[in-house]
């Protein structure tokens, strides 16, 4: 679960989040490309609060075999790739002996605002960044649970460890957004999370929800639904609402960054219900809204 908070006299905001082995991520196999993923999936945290990562502090547990010379020397590399990419530095850590193997970050970066949760607005737009769904194709690969040729297997595979997070947004997304979150769980679970206590509903559009080309061959030739894939988490985009008044600085923004942003349906009254509306209009049962942490 990751805690979030704001120190507004310093401009401090700190993100923490726990990654456990088998929970978070498959398995440790390739160290290099788990330490990305649970870098990544932290600092996304502060993104999607229009914030930009500075710093970050990892602490890990696990056995010998965890931390042998060679994974130790693969993960040193993997976060000096971190660092350089997204310009970020790491501060300090812990290690400490378990047979259980997890990951400990946190995510410090500094804004004289950010944006919460729990603050649409009635009518707002339901935007989303990117792509889903390359993440949870990438883990069945992993599960050898859908057969893939080696270039396709490749592509979803670093998507799962790589997620393409949309570091672009920091300092912008607050000039736009009324409410964000980063997809972790799951789209429909996020969004729900995103409205929490508020007394709102969504309306999202099966047909507007972005997929890369790559998937969409997959469902096509394998005839599989959309649906079943673009909420299992693991994507971390970002996903916010923003007023209709703001849809042309946000097409602006996208073309003048390069960065994909999809407008995917609209905040409601509560009486009318959250609903997810297929291609004939209407409305899709689900049987699950993405991942949820089970203790």
């Amino acid at each position: 679960m990751m805690i979030f908070f704001l120190i507004k006299k310093k401009k401090l905001v700190v993100s923490v989040d726990t990654y456990v082995e088998k929970k978070h991520f498959f398995n440790f196999k390739n160290p290099a490309l788990v330490i990305k993923k649970i870098i990544r999936s932290s600092i996304s945290d502060l993104i999607c609060k229009s914030v930009t990562p500075k710093y970050y502090f990892i602490s890990a547990s696990g056995d010998k075999k965890t931390f042998s010379k060679s994974n130790l020397k693969k993960i040193s590399k993997s976060l000096n790739e971190e660092q350089k990419k997204f310009k970020i530095f790491l501060s300090g850590g812990d290690t400490v002996f378990s047979n259980k193997l997890s990951f400990t970050i946190v995510s410090i970066g500094f804004a004289d605002k950010i944006i919460y949760r729990n603050k649409a607005k009635l009518n707002d737009d339901i935007y989303v960044t990117g792509n889903l769904g390359d993440s949870y194709i990438g883990l069945l690969s992993l599960k050898s649970k859908i057969k893939l040729n080696l270039v396709l297997k490749k592509y979803f595979i670093n998507h799962y460890f790589k997620p393409n997070i949309q570091y672009k947004l920091t300092k912008n997304l607050i000039k736009f957004a009324n409410t964000s979150i980063d997809i972790s769980d799951g789209l429909l679970s996020d969004l729900e999370k995103m409205l929490n206590k508020q007394k709102y509903a969504y309306r999202v559009e099966l047909k507007k929800i972005p997929i890369s080309n790559n998937l969409n061959k997959i469902l096509k030739k394998k005839k599989l639904s959309k649906i079943n894939f673009i909420s299992k988490g693991d994507d971390y985009q970002v996903l916010f609402t923003s007023s209709k008044s703001k849809r042309g600085i946000i097409q602006n923004f996208a073309k003048k960054f390069g960065c994909k942003i999809t407008k995917i349906g609209v905040i409601q009254k509560k009486s009318q219900k959250s609903s997810i509306i297929d291609h004939n209009n209407k409305e899709i049962s689900l049987k699950s809204k993405g991942y949820f942490h089970n203790f």
